[in-house]
């Protein structure tokens, strides 16, 4: 079912360098081929490589890195289809858990993936206690195979394993703008944490802005105000412009059911035009070669790609 995902109609504004990485996408295959997890949040529509390549061309990335979503608990096939769509430039970020066998974390890694995820927002864990036992798991697997854990939690109990982050062996990265709000401003509890730990190069932030926004209303439907972000993304790329990356979120799946619907109904994405999105960032980056920086330095550091061609 192609053509439901969100494509974009406004032009990037600014000249986008060569090997601009787009490091937060997903893909959802067709249902009967890539099965979704009983226990899950939302139904995505399909999201299809070919779709993704669309918004690519006309935003000039070259470069991606597929995320597992939830709606696939840690079954990576779906992340595997959409690398394989990009061969040469894609890279993933895995889901895993206690029972995934060495054969198969073996296989992420010469698959492509550099990256698993903790998902801690979306199971709704707030309490550093379990969260401290997941961490615990995923700096052994991390280590071991050389990735960095990439983590999606509210920026308090972020800032409440600081000292766990600050002492593990690997690499951490933050993503959706660390789980921070827009409406909250700079004093909301854990930032100071997360610009630290930013600050130290223990931890990226992936700033695409699609879930930080202060929403003018409820719902999928409502506009972005991107004004709001504006403070909050200028204090991450003043914290380390070295650890800063972009991504988009496509296609923006929104999860949580609008009014009247159960999570099994098939839930319509953010209408998020990924052109207007990304001409925000010089505007929180006026300097080139910081966006250069945030765009293809800091991705192909972090994600293992090959040195650009100019």
């Amino acid at each position: 079912m192609p053509g439901l995902a969100p494509q974009p109609s406004t032009p990037v504004n600014f000249d986008m360098p060569a090997g601009a990485c787009d490091c937060h996408s997903h893909i959802f295959g067709p249902p009967d081929r890539f099965p979704m997890v009983a226990k899950r949040l939302y139904t995505p529509p399909p999201a299809l490589p070919e779709e993704l390549a669309a918004m690519h061309q006309f935003c000039h990335f070259e470069r991606v890195v597929v995320v597992t979503p939830s709606i696939y608990g840690s079954d990576n096939h779906a992340t595997y289809y959409g690398m394989a769509a990009f061969p040469g430039v894609a890279r993933g970020v895995a889901v895993i858990d206690e029972n995934t066998p060495e054969k198969e974390l073996e296989k992420l890694r010469a698959g492509g993936v550099r990256g698993i995820r903790l998902g801690f927002a979306m199971a709704s864990v707030t309490d550093p206690g379990p969260a401290q036992k997941q961490l615990k798991f995923a700096i052994d697997r991390a280590k071991t195979y050389g990735w960095h854990i990439q983590l999606y939690a509210d920026p308090k109990l972020l800032g409440a394993l600081k000292e766990t982050f600050a002492a593990a062996p690997v690499t951490f990265v933050f993503d959706h703008f660390a789980g921070t709000t827009a409406e909250l401003g700079l004093e909301q509890p854990g930032l100071a944490d997360v610009l630290e730990l930013v600050r130290s190069g223990k931890a990226y932030v992936k700033i695409g802005p699609d879930r930080a926004w202060a929403y003018p209303e409820p719902g999928p439907r409502a506009k972005p105000n991107y004004a709001a972000i504006v403070p909050l993304a200028k204090a991450f790329i003043a914290a380390n412009p070295d650890r800063i990356v972009w991504g988009t979120d496509w296609p923006h799946p929104s999860p949580s059911p609008l009014p009247g619907k159960k999570f099994s109904d098939v839930n319509e994405d953010y209408p998020i035009d990924d052109g207007d999105m990304l001409n925000q960032l010089p505007k929180w980056a006026p300097d080139a070669a910081i966006r250069e920086k945030i765009l293809v330095t800091n991705p192909a550091r972090l994600y293992d790609f090959p040195p650009v061609t100019k």
